[in-house]
């Protein structure tokens, strides 16, 4: 392995550490040292790669966007032909995932953002690309469910899409109260409902 691709391996660990930490510990109790724990790596491999732990979290959140970005793109929920059957898939999906321990469901720029939403721009407006990213590839399909149905609606596809992931970080949040993965189902399931709901509703609307 040669110095580049061995750096590019480090820096890896580094933010596949981040990635699972961060959701434990939450991104103020995370510190340097667990973070080069978990990756198996040096305080120097780590300051070679990251000029601070803002710096990591920063580029965690994007680590974060694309991993979880070939995730979604490579799920079963993206089968379906018909647009309205992707997005319900979607949810169905989403709701699949709720199960294990806390910290390997729920999201990592969630997490951040309502850490350092006020404190730090740069983590927040990391979490913001990522977040708003996937509601944007969500709304797609829900834009083409739209066209296909409910061409009249006055309601927006985008602004669904963000609804949808608002949701899902708020079931995060009532899991982590509740200490139960059941309330995020229970708060997908509804929104699940309500997309059928709007998509039965007359066209004029």
């Amino acid at each position: 392995m040669n110095k580049s691709a061995s750096g590019n391996a480090t820096r890896d660990k580094i933010l596949n550490a981040a990635l699972s930490v961060i959701r434990e510990k939450g991104y103020a109790a995370t510190t340097v040292d667990d973070l080069c724990n978990s990756a198996g790596v040096t305080k120097g491999a780590f300051f070679h790669h990251f000029k601070s732990k803002e710096d990591l979290a920063v580029a965690a959140a994007d680590h974060w966007a694309s991993v979880t970005a070939h995730f979604f793109n490579e799920a079963a929920y993206r089968t379906p032909r018909d647009p309205l059957e992707r997005v319900l898939a979607y949810l169905d999906f989403r709701k699949s995932l709720l199960h294990g321990e806390l910290a390997e469901y729920t999201c990592l720029v969630g997490m951040m953002v309502q850490e350092v939403y006020d404190t730090n721009p740069a983590i927040r407006e990391a979490c913001e690309r990522s977040i708003f990213g996937h509601a944007a590839d969500v709304a797609k399909d829900i834009e083409l469910a739209k066209k296909k149905y409910l061409p009249k609606a006055r309601w927006n596809a985008e602004s669904l899409g963000r609804h949808t992931q608002a949701v899902v970080q708020g079931a995060f949040i009532l899991a982590k109260a509740k200490q139960d993965a059941k309330v995020a189902v229970e708060s997908i399931m509804h929104l699940r409902r309500y997309i059928e709901f709007l998509f039965n509703e007359k066209d004029e609307h």
